[in-house]
């Protein structure tokens, strides 16, 4: 039986993910708000729970689900791992390159698994067009984009459990106090999963100005322009601050066969084009991407009823399962603590690039026993 404890009450996304296992049990929870953790503690029916993080890692769970705020991801982390727990962190990996750098060699010192719970990568959609790429069907892809457009100007302040009397909240500092992609990995991520195994070599990034709210620091709408090492290109944009309705999964990859977008409209169907399907480009008609679901991993395909409960179509489940099985198999994990450096340092060197005229900088190789002389930022 492995026992997970999950700190931070937004890891209950997991929860479902985790019941839905044999031989796995949440054994505990871990919040400051003690009002708030009793409540989910009765409602998950989970036995144990505390408020301080130490007491968490010296009972005798097994791994632990970090979901507390950005800022506390590498700190909790590295306790985890030194205490010979396993960790499945939120996003993102990390808040400074200093941060990366400890998380790697914590990881490494530690031989236990660490991996980053990006789940918009483990989304059907996403999982579907993966497919379709390591088939061949989009021919030889060479740009790809990725959007998170989600007005974030209402969690400025607290507004729930200890924090109802309005007090500023950790976002105002993290989030919208920061210039450039502040959150990068759920546009970057699923994009980088259909480049297989190329990298970020370098990124730039552009920012539109203060126009919505002037008491943040984030622009209204930053682009990333990463340049992969192979010489493709991927285009991010956030944007935490305009009035607009949220679209926070919009995707896009072109291939020499082929092409496939999501809809700008949040809820809306994905659509694809391939070669072969009309005469000719003049007469190119889009075709829904729910034609193509048979291409679709097998375990999506035959997803029970609990595991499409668990959430996002069964990704919640599938990326619990990985979590369990590259613990149980001794296997690196599928978002393991190299890849997760990589997606969230497109954040990090982006808040250097645009308050340096949206200069290019050099994306660290980063990778197991990367040598001291390469821990560094280049300009």
């Amino acid at each position: 039986m492995i026992k997970i404890g999950i700190v931070g009450i937004r890891g209950l996304s997991t929860v479902m993910g985790f019941q839905a296992l044999d031989n796995v049990e949440v054994a505990a929870l871990c919040d400051l708000d003690e009002d708030l953790l009793r409540k989910m503690q009765d409602e998950y029916h989970i036995e144990k729970g505390y408020r301080v993080y130490e007491d968490l890692l010296e009972s005798d769970i097994d791994a632990v689900v970090i979901a507390t705020p950005m800022q506390l991801h590498v700190p909790q982390a590295i306790l985890a791992l030194q205490a010979g727990k396993h960790v499945l962190s939120e996003v993102t990996a990390g808040v400074t390159m200093d941060e990366l750098w400890w998380l790697i060699e914590t990881v490494e010192q530690s031989g236990k698994t660490y991996m980053l719970a990006e789940n918009y990568c483990y989304m059907p959609d996403n999982q579907l067009v993966r497919q379709l790429v390591n088939q061949g069907l989009l021919g030889d892809v060479y740009y790809g984009e990725g959007e998170y457009l989600h007005n974030l100007q209402s969690l400025v302040t607290y507004q729930y459990g200890l924090h109802q009397s309005g007090k500023t909240s950790w976002r105002k500092y993290w989030q919208l106090g920061k210039r450039g992609a502040y959150y990068p990995t759920h546009s970057v991520g699923p994009v980088m999963q259909w480049f297989g195994n190329d990298r970020i070599a370098s990124i730039a990034t552009f920012g539109s100005g203060r126009h919505c709210d002037d008491s943040l620091r984030q622009e209204d709408t930053t682009v990333t322009l990463c340049q992969l090492a192979s010489g493709k290109l991927v285009r991010i944009r956030l944007d935490a601050v305009s009035p607009r309705p949220h679209q926070m999964a919009y995707y896009s990859i072109q291939g020499t066969k082929g092409v496939v977008e999501s809809s700008r409209i949040a809820g809306h169907p994905a659509h694809i084009w391939l070669e072969g399907m009309d005469d000719s480009v003049d007469e190119a008609k889009w075709r829904p991407l729910a034609d193509f679901a048979h291409h679709l991993p097998e375990r999506y395909q035959h997803a029970t009823e609990a595991q499409i409960k668990a959430g996002h179509g069964g990704g919640d489940f599938f990326i619990v399962e990985d979590f369990i099985r590259s613990i149980v198999d001794h296997q690196a994990p599928e978002i393991d603590v190299y890849r997760a450096c990589e997606w969230t340092a497109v954040g990090l060197l982006s808040e250097l690039s645009i308050t340096n005229g949206s200069r290019i900088m050099t994306m660290p190789n980063f990778r197991k026993n990367m040598p001291y002389s390469e821990q560094i930022i280049r300009l």
